[in-house]
């Protein structure tokens, strides 16, 4: 014994001590595990070659070749890698009800905030560019507002939650999405596919859960801030403190300023719009018995964002000699969860927001209010084989705006009541079943059912069949956001049905762990989503007027996509994927590629860690396929489909001191812009005000020798961003 070896360290994250990471001696009994302090002893261990293996949930595994000689003493420090990934991470968003993900019925992306940090942004909008099946897009050249699309459907169709609460819609989800700070997000789960019979209207496509941190996992104190060569500054700080014996309280601060206009394209409008906001945000968390559940959140956001020809200044605000759009956006939000002092577990969830919205487009005003609240209850309980759920819900909402639209304001409740049973058939085989009910006074009971079937065929091995229905009441402001430019008189041709969807989604998920510490991860589906009733805009009967009616036909989705996601023991660590589909509407006979809807996607993040330089470096990217583009006639020259066009980056990061991080890169590496290959974007952007368009007897547009094209001034040609290439650099600090 006394010619023995041992081997001892530290297990850090960061640089920060990593409790509770198993570490074993390959082909032998010797295994330990760090203590709270990441400090960890492996004695006894017989001299020679010996490769050690340490692995935690959520990190990927690390191996080390050692070399034992007798009666040596070695001492090494393990620094493990968070994955982007995991397969692992407990969720919620699928069911309701905290599982794995590997036992979930229902098919459930994870993305950490590691993942995240790949690609800094400042926002969580931007943020979700690098995910495969999901794309943010930009609606307006000038305004650069936008929505989140999955698997090619609109953003009304894509629900997005903060903390399971339905707080970011209707005219939130273009505002709402940003001012959160990233580093208060402690995971974001997207499902693909309809979800309403768990999560109501708007859940018709898919949904986006953003799970803020609890006062647990939080750092004590964190700043991060980043500045780019276009002149963008973004700034997040927060800390956790105690308040008395039993209240911790978690604070952060979002600012993001971006004051320089720019104009490569040379249409003499701005590039990007110009963004001075900030967003604040808390939360509590409570102690009570038994460790039952009660927390508050809250956030204000408030945004001065403007966009326009180079010379706009605010005294130009609504007028009709230079162009711009102005937006001054206001809105706070408050959420919580609170569990009943009951055996049974109830939890009682609850929201509310307000979001005030001053806006001018050119000379037109728009002016909105929004408000949405929403209470649920819900039972969890288990009889036998049978997980069961069943909840009660109800949600108010209030909009009004100035447009044609919408002659009265909107002032509307919703209950609803919902079920759910897990069934485990069998010890591999598990079935759900799940039914909703709604009732809106314009459009009477609505009814949502899904069922999914999961067979766990090995350990590593899952095969999921979800059918699902999803649905959304009539929301016209979400249709586009060209109906508020002043661009195009909206016209509704007939009073508007409430939109259904049906949706079934094949998944296979397996991981593969190799001898060497190698992990591999596969996550593959194919879906098929039918429409009925869908809300398009027609821009093409007439060229002034965006008309509104329910499709008289079908619309639909189908695709197949996969990700793929592997960890090198060495450090070497990437996550691909891609998605085909096929997104069409078929009216009169007549099938029509959706517009602006890509036909390929995919996306990656290549990693790899230099351990002995404390070196981090990452490449990221993502490429679209065509698109159809919206052009405003037969005779406009722009592209009527989109070229395929990519975004990647790259990024370095130094973990090398105690607590901080400082990381550079530069974005768009290949200087992509849309307006390559097109003579211009922006169309008329020399008469924003169409004083000199000469028009017919029915309103529409006529080539002249000043107007060869018959155009009108309009900026809803945009499929991707206009900023190019640029480089950043940031620095980060966190004290646990």
């Amino acid at each position: 014994m006394a010619q023995s070896a041992s081997v001892n360290g530290i297990v850090t994250d960061n640089g920060q001590p990593l409790p509770f990471v198993n570490i074993m001696i390959k082909n032998t009994q010797l295994g330990t595990s760090s203590d709270e302090n990441g400090n960890f002893t492996l004695t006894n261990i017989p001299t020679g070659e010996h490769l050690l293996f340490a692995s935690a949930l959520g990190y990927v595994s690390f191996s080390k070749s050692l070399t034992i000689s007798k009666g040596q003493s070695l001492t090494i420090h393990i620094e493990m890698v968070p994955s982007a990934q995991s397969l692992n991470e407990t969720v919620v968003t699928g069911t309701l009800k905290p599982v794995s993900r590997l036992e979930s019925p229902v098919p459930v992306e994870v993305y950490s905030p590691t993942f995240l940090k790949k690609n800094p942004t400042a926002s969580i909008f931007d943020a979700l560019q690098n995910v495969n099946g999901v794309r943010p897009q930009i609606n307006c050249n000038v305004c650069n507002t936008g929505d989140i699309h999955i698997n090619g459907l609109e953003g009304p169709y894509t629900l997005v939650l903060i903390d399971g609460m339905p707080i970011v819609s209707g005219l939130g989800t273009v505002y709402g999405l940003t001012g959160i700070p990233n580093s208060l997000i402690e995971q974001v789960e997207i499902v693909k596919g309809p979800a309403s019979s768990l999560y109501g209207s708007e859940a018709v496509g898919g949904l986006i859960n953003i799970i803020t941190k609890n006062t647990l996992s939080a750092p004590e104190f964190f700043a991060d801030g980043f500045v780019t060569g276009w002149g963008e500054y973004n700034l997040d700080v927060g800390s956790k403190f105690n308040l008395g014996k039993k209240a911790d309280v978690l604070f952060g601060i979002n600012y993001f300023n971006y004051n320089q206009p720019i104009d490569n394209n040379g249409d003499n409008f701005t590039d990007l719009t110009l963004q001075d906001r900030i967003s604040i945000f808390q939360k509590w968390d409570f102690e009570r018995k038994d460790s039952r559940i009660f927390s508050f959140a809250g956030r204000f956001f408030y945004e001065d964002r403007w966009g326009g020809e180079m010379q706009w200044t605010p005294d130009y605000r609504g007028g009709d000699e230079i162009y711009g759009e102005s937006i001054y956006t206001r809105r706070w939000e408050v959420l919580g969860k609170y569990q009943l002092p009951l055996e049974e577990k109830l939890l009682l969830s609850f929201s509310y927001n307000d979001h005030n919205q001053n806006s001018v487009y050119g000379d037109t005003q728009y002016l909105a209010n929004q408000r949405i609240g929403f209470a649920q209850l819900t039972w969890d309980t288990s009889v036998g084989k049978h997980d069961l759920l069943f909840g009660s819900a109800v949600r108010y909402n209030y909009y009004n705006d100035n447009t044609p639209a919408t002659p009265s304001a909107d002032n509307i409740w919703i209950p609803s009541m919902f079920a759910q049973d897990e069934i485990a058939i069998a010890p591999d085989h598990s079935f759900l079943a799940g039914m909703r009910y709604d009732y809106d006074k314009r459009h009477g009971n609505i009814f949502t059912p899904r069922a999914a079937y999961k067979w766990k065929v090995s350990t590593n091995d899952i095969l999921r069949l979800n059918v699902g229905t999803g649905f959304r009441v009539v929301s016209l402001f979400t249709e586009d956001h060209a109906a508020l430019t002043g661009a195009r008189e909206v016209v509704i041709s007939e009073e508007l049905k409430p939109e259904r969807s049906v949706n079934i989604n094949l998944n296979y998920l397996k991981k593969i762990y190799s001898d060497n510490g190698t992990f591999i991860g596969l996550d593959a589906s194919a879906f098929y989503t039918h429409f009925s009733n869908i809300i398009l805009p027609d821009y093409d009967t007439d060229p002034n007027l965006i008309i509104y009616d329910n499709l008289d036909g079908k619309s639909v989705s189908q695709g197949v996509s996969a990700n793929v996601d592997v960890a090198f023991a060495g450090g070497l660590k990437f996550l691909v994927g891609a998605t085909w589909q096929d997104v069409s509407n078929t009216e009169n006979g007549i099938r029509q590629q959706q517009i602006l809807t890509e036909s390929i996607t995919a996306t990656w993040n290549l990693s790899y860690t230099f351990r002995q330089l404390h070196l981090m470096v990452d490449y990221t990217g993502n490429l679209y396929g065509p698109m159809r583009l919206p052009l405003l006639g037969d005779l406009d020259p722009r592209r009527e489909y989109s070229p395929t066009w990519s975004i990647q980056n790259i990024q370095f990061t130094y973990k090398g001191l105690p607590n901080f991080e400082a990381y550079a890169g530069i974005k768009n590496l290949l200087d992509w812009t849309p307006n390559r290959g097109n003579p211009f974007i922006i169309a008329r952007a020399n008469d924003p005000f169409d004083k000199n368009v000469t028009f017919d007897a029915n309103g529409n547009a006529v080539a002249t020798q000043d107007n060869p094209y018959a155009l009108t001034f309009d900026t809803g040609y945009v499929y991707g961003p206009n900023q190019g290439i640029r480089g950043f650099l940031g620095l980060r600090y966190t004290v646990f």
